[in-house]
């Protein structure tokens, strides 16, 4: 399996060298640079949106937004960064979300209940927002092939949410400790051990329910404030869609992107997805491909200082362990 994972991610940059290559290596460089600017402000708002993502995981914990706002912004940074630049299949960068937490005195099985719930809001605020997309599509074209497929995805992204809800909480979340225990062990993570309270923080989150609403009103607003990118980056490319487009088109990318979660932050994939669902809206294939290069910026500028903090809390963790006389 571990084998897998780098294997999907090469056949991932080999679609998008592909895709490149079919639509004219000059034509889509072209479309890339003439968003000049535009390409800073999509970073800008790539930027927003993680911090914000950051804020909707901290109201989830009691006190965590008044008191350590940064701490949940900075991690989800990271979180955000190993998901979409590591072949991890888009889940190692939230685990490693909650090892980091516990860095900085918050117990594991509270880390951990607060990175799955976090999870399950955003999935679950995602569906609803794709669900706008399609219902976008099909008034723009009725019976369209793409919202159509996107629909049929949906029959079975629904029961899987549903599944994850009945795990999370009603009684199954033991057995997901002990899954989560065994993994935590494979990779010598001493920091997050003793996971058993898992089941009992979840309880304490889900009856939080001034944070739970918080938080899904914050996640769902950040799905549609993703489509900025869409709207800032294809006006200053010459081809300008409405706000309603706009959120067409990312929620359709995002849909496209979650499915093929097996690709690291759906390389190749989620650029053929934006192809199609833009060509809907008269966008130029190249121009889509351009759209989806300067989304990849927007992952390099924001990822690669995320790594690099991952990396350095990692080295303070390890220099204050042998501190104190610890292998």
């Amino acid at each position: 399996m571990k084998a897998l994972t780098p294997l999907a991610a090469m056949l991932g940059l080999a679609l998008l060298t592909g895709l490149t290559a079919y639509y004219g290596f000059a034509s889509v460089g072209q479309a890339v640079a003439s968003a000049g600017w535009g390409a800073a402000v999509v970073v800008l708002a790539r930027a927003v949106g993680v911090s914000g993502a950051g804020i909707g995981w901290a109201l989830l914990i009691p006190g965590a937004v008044a008191q350590r706002p940064g701490l949940f912004v900075g991690v989800r940074f990271i979180r955000e960064a190993i998901n979409c630049l590591f072949p991890v299949a888009q889940v190692g960068g939230d685990l490693v979300g909650a090892r980091l937490l516990t860095f900085f005195n918050v117990g594991p099985g509270l880390a951990l209940a607060s990175v799955l719930v976090d999870i399950f809001i955003q999935v679950a605020t995602l569906l609803v927002f794709v669900v706008a997309g399609v219902g976008i599509l099909l008034a723009k074209s009725d019976g369209h092939g793409l919202a159509l497929a996107v629909s049929y995805g949906l029959l079975v992204a629904v029961p899987a949410i549903a599944g994850f809800f009945v795990v999370l909480r009603l009684g199954a979340s033991q057995s997901l400790a002990v899954r989560l225990a065994r993994l935590v062990e494979r990779r010598e993570w001493p920091a997050v051990e003793h996971v058993t309270s898992l089941s009992q923080n979840l309880e304490a989150l889900w009856q939080r329910r001034n944070g739970l609403s918080g938080s899904l009103v914050v996640h769902g607003g950040l799905w549609v404030f993703g489509a900025t990118e869409v709207w800032v980056a294809l006006a200053f490319m010459g081809h300008p869609v409405t706000v309603i487009d706009a959120v067409a088109i990312e929620s359709v990318g995002q849909a496209v992107r979650a499915a093929a979660f097996a690709m690291p932050g759906g390389l190749g994939v989620q650029d053929g997805g934006l192809i199609a669902v833009c060509g809907v809206f008269g966008v130029p294939p190249e121009v889509a491909l351009a759209l989806a290069l300067v989304k990849r910026i927007a992952e390099l500028v924001l990822g690669v200082p995320g790594l690099l903090a991952w990396q350095a809390l990692e080295g303070r963790r390890l220099v204050v362990e042998k501190s104190r006389g610890r292998p």
